[in-house]
């Protein structure tokens, strides 16, 4: 499961390069000219906006849908274990597949300003080098069971299966290789995700998670 996964996310590695972190600068370090800047000097921020029947400008915020669950059913002893390690793995999970998404984006955008397709490729296998630097340590500490709650919330997330993500950033062979490796491990890169489904706890979880109730 640790090969599927850095398979998978091979394809999403993007600009991330290991060692390269932004260092805080303190205001003791900073000159006293950035610190204190006269009113006209600032830059100002806009934020969204509708005129209305009157001519006044009205400002706008736009919320997050917050989705509002039920109480909890009264679970066994057993079903209570395997729902807080089920929460365990997915806050473990979710933040690698929502970097895979914000990042695959980020590449298709990228790639596309490529001329040719040999420094596309050249991209690609770079991504593959990065990734493998920076995330092993990560995926290898990481369970079977983890694996494939991963592998579900990239659907979730890509709103595209792995075997489809390799596809198009890979080729037929490669997405072909990784889904006879997964078989292999009984794993599925075609696999899809059922919110509504068989994958409703895991979206449950995900979704308290991303509103800070978990």
């Amino acid at each position: 499961m640790i090969i599927l996964c850095m398979g998978l996310l091979m394809l999403s590695a993007g600009n991330l390069r290991a060692g390269e972190k932004s260092q805080p600068t303190s205001e003791k370090s900073r000159p006293a000219s950035s610190i204190s800047q006269p009113i006209s000097q600032v830059p100002l921020q806009t934020v969204p906006a509708y005129i209305d029947a009157q001519g006044d400008t009205i400002p706008t915020i736009l919320l997050r849908p917050f989705v509002k669950y039920g109480p909890e059913t009264v679970m066994t002893a057993k079903q209570e274990k395997y729902y807080w390690r089920l929460v365990r793995d997915v806050r473990k999970c979710l933040p690698l597949a929502k970097l895979a998404a914000n990042t695959m984006i980020e590449t298709t955008e990228y790639i596309r300003t490529l001329p040719t397709q040999e420094e596309r490729e050249k991209h690609l296998r770079k991504m593959e080098r990065d990734l493998i630097k920076e995330y092993e340590p990560v995926l290898r500490k990481m369970s079977y069971s983890q694996g494939k709650v991963l592998l579900k919330l990239i659907v979730r997330e890509c709103n595209s299966t792995p075997y489809e993500i390799l596809q198009a950033y890979l080729g037929n062979f490669a997405a072909d290789f990784w889904q006879t490796v997964a078989r292999l491990f009984t794993a599925d890169l075609k696999m899809d995700y059922h919110p509504d489904g068989k994958d409703a706890l895991i979206e449950k979880i995900a979704t308290k998670i991303e509103q800070g109730e978990l």
